[in-house]
């Protein structure tokens, strides 16, 4: 007697007719359970891709080559970053935003995330700054839920020297937001010496499997040393699942990486920007189907 043919399922469907190099990132197709994410600051395109550890990246991993910033100046970005919202902030004044954010998304799903910034004083420190430390350039600390809630604050937003250790014992989480000072991210420097810095900090990582396995690192700018309306910046994906070398020439921005880290978590929609923004498409390896419902 044979056995009546299994009906395939809507998504089965789905994954079968479908190609990754244009779907939405997946976090069961991609198996990415680390997103980390780097911050540099003020530093047109152009020049950016001359560095050569940026570049570096780029060849080994993914470039956005037509990536743009949100708003100038610095703080704005780092808000739609995280919240995928301005929320009326457009300056670098210290804010408290009743908003949520991309940390409220990652603990409704029961992962984990860190915000780790350099020379960061701790104990969930609100002034404007500290030595080459400055709030403007640490988002999470403007949220009104992360004030608030003081063991939250002191658990989630730490000091980078918390990262190594974190590798080390293999508590790297879920999501991780890393904060240079003002030397090291080429506010008081230049691009150069921000591009020997993380070839420094981050280059010795790619190299250290309790770091890279299953990851996504982000590299990219706040916004572009020129006001000139565009805004463009540079930004590489790498890791595992990112197609060494390839270039998306299609138009991002802050908002569509946003939705894009939340589609490879999986984490759902804030319901700001990051729901109407483009998620990042045609840089993954192998079939990367975005099917089921939207977990908005």
């Amino acid at each position: 007697m044979k056995t009546p043919a299994r009906r395939l399922s809507l998504a089965a469907l789905l994954a079968l007719v479908t190609t990754g190099a244009g779907q939405t990132p997946s976090r069961n197709a991609l198996r990415v359970e680390h997103v980390v994410i780097v911050v540099l600051e003020n530093t047109d395109y152009t020049a950016a891709i001359r560095q050569p550890f940026l570049a570096r990246l780029i060849r080994d991993g993914a470039s956005l080559s037509n990536f743009h910033a949100v708003a100038h100046p610095s703080q704005p970005n780092y808000i739609a970053l995280t919240a995928g919202t301005l929320k009326g902030v457009d300056s670098n004044d210290p804010v408290t935003l009743p908003v949520r954010h991309i940390g409220d998304l990652i603990e409704a799903r029961g992962l984990s995330w860190k915000a780790y910034a350099e020379n960061y004083p701790g104990d969930c420190y609100l002034k404007e700054d500290s030595g080459q430390y400055v709030r403007k350039h640490l988002p999470f600390l403007s949220f009104q839920n992360i004030q608030n809630d003081q063991q939250r604050c002191r658990e989630r937003i730490v000091n980078a020297t918390e990262l190594a250790r974190d590798i080390a014992n293999g508590q790297l989480p879920n999501y991780s937001f890393y904060v240079p000072n003002l030397k090291n991210d080429g506010h008081d420097t230049d691009v150069t010496f921000a591009d020997r810095w993380l070839a420094h900090t981050f280059g010795p990582l790619l190299r250290d499997p309790r770091f890279t396995d299953k990851l996504l690192l982000v590299v990219t700018f706040d916004e572009a040393d020129k006001d000139d309306g565009t805004n463009h910046i540079y930004a590489s994906l790498w890791g595992a699942n990112v197609r060494p070398g390839s270039t998306s020439t299609a138009r991002y921005d802050h908002y569509s990486l946003l939705r894009t880290v939340e589609d490879v978590l999986g984490l759902g929609r804030l319901g700001t920007n990051d729901a109407t923004a483009s998620s990042i498409i045609g840089l993954w390896k192998g079939n990367t189907p975005a099917v089921g419902k939207s977990l908005r």
